[in-house]
């Protein structure tokens, strides 16, 4: 039997397809529906032998249409958008067959080199209430900032440094408005969805507590590393997948867009701001670890507060950031714990003295016209 490829450019409503041989000729083209039945029906029609590689481009449908592709027992190969649009680009002439069939063309001659991880279904899952809890973090955020805009706009300033963070914190608030029956309304508001958003918070919680079951070992060692809590290791999990899918820990860190972007012609080469390529979920949490290291019984302190003094304090957080990144997962590929040692670093107590050429006088010392 003939090796076949297909390719699909994927809707929400229908799939276009175009199949080919190793030749490259046509085999046929049209459209199925974006459902198991339809998917069944394509494959039904040209006798795809099992193993036969569907392409598709990542979207918004592509893991879904990429799950019941392998449920069929068809190998899908999800290319990154970005490299499909800027291979088949061409000016006034795009149309969903013509898509099709570049994705086709190109997954026959192993062009794409941008493939995108298809997670299995509990991390699809974990990744998704991670998702969903984070939504709700920035929701509840989001009402804060509202409400101490709104005060500050009508010049109650004070009233806007109260901390919002807890019920007590609310309630304050609207005490301290109860002369004030317009605003006071207004908070209330703010107050109930901010409420409400942590209500949903506590039950993506509990759900993440019984997922957290089927990754109980390597979520309890990454939970070594200071800093690094329950939701920090999940998402490391989560985000890393299948760690054998990376070659090496610089990797894993332009992965995450926590390496300097590069411009490198000749003899110039300069670099700037990182690349915030991947995953957005990932660099936030590592970030909010990374801030761990400004204490002193922190590992990480002395390298955190050497490039403080150098490059500033944002800068020596993306760095830790970093770090805590490649330490995360090679404590997941090589699954070891935390070791301290091996971040080239003295454990202490460790005493310093310094001599200073000038001081102030004690106040008995000071003589009476200084005084």
């Amino acid at each position: 039997m003939p090796k076949l490829y297909v390719g699909l450019d994927v809707h929400c409503k229908d799939c276009v397809y175009a199949v080919q041989d190793e030749a490259g000729t046509l085999i046929g083209e049209g459209s199925v529906s974006t459902t198991p039945e339809g998917l069944l029906l394509l494959r039904n029609r040209f006798a795809l032998p099992e193993g036969t590689t569907v392409g598709l481009e990542s979207g918004t449908m592509a893991f879904y249409v990429a799950r019941m592709l392998h449920h069929m027992g068809l190998s899908p190969l999800v290319v990154d958008a970005y490299e499909v649009r800027r291979k088949a680009h061409r000016p006034n002439q795009k149309s969903d067959r013509r898509d099709a069939r570049e994705i086709c063309d190109g997954v026959r001659q192993g062009s794409y080199r941008s493939i995108v991880h298809v997670p299995p279904e509990a991390i699809t899952e974990l990744r998704e209430t991670l998702g969903r809890r984070r939504h709700f973090v920035r929701v509840r955020t989001a009402e804060v900032n509202a409400t101490k805009r709104m005060l500050r706009a009508h010049g109650m300033g004070v009233l806007a440094r109260i901390s919002l963070g807890t019920e007590k914190g609310w309630g304050r608030l609207e005490s301290a408005l109860a002369a004030d029956a317009p605003m006071a309304r207004f908070v209330r508001l703010h107050h109930a969805l901010w409420s409400s958003a942590g209500v949903q918070i506590a039950a993506l919680e509990e759900w993440l507590e019984q997922q957290r079951v089927a990754f109980a070992e390597p979520v309890a060692r990454l939970q070594g590393v200071p800093g690094v809590g329950p939701i920090i290791a999940l998402t490391a999990v989560a985000v890393f997948s299948d760690v054998d899918r990376f070659a090496s820990a610089k990797h894993v860190a332009s992965y995450a867009g926590l390496v300097p972007s590069t411009h490198q012609s000749g003899e110039r080469d300069a670099h700037g701001r990182i690349t915030r390529r991947g995953s957005t979920e990932l660099r936030a949490m590592l970030c909010e670890a990374a801030h761990h290291a400004r204490h002193v019984d922190h590992p990480l302190n002395p390298y955190f507060r050497s490039l403080c003094a150098r490059r500033g304090h944002k800068m020596a957080v993306v760095a830790v950031a970093h770090r805590l990144c490649r330490i995360l997962w090679a404590m997941l590929k090589r699954k070891t714990p935390f070791d301290l040692h091996k971040l080239n670093i003295e454990e202490g107590p460790f005493a310093r003295t310094t001599e200073h050429r000038f001081r102030l006088k004690k106040p008995s010392a000071m003589t009476p016209a200084m005084a």
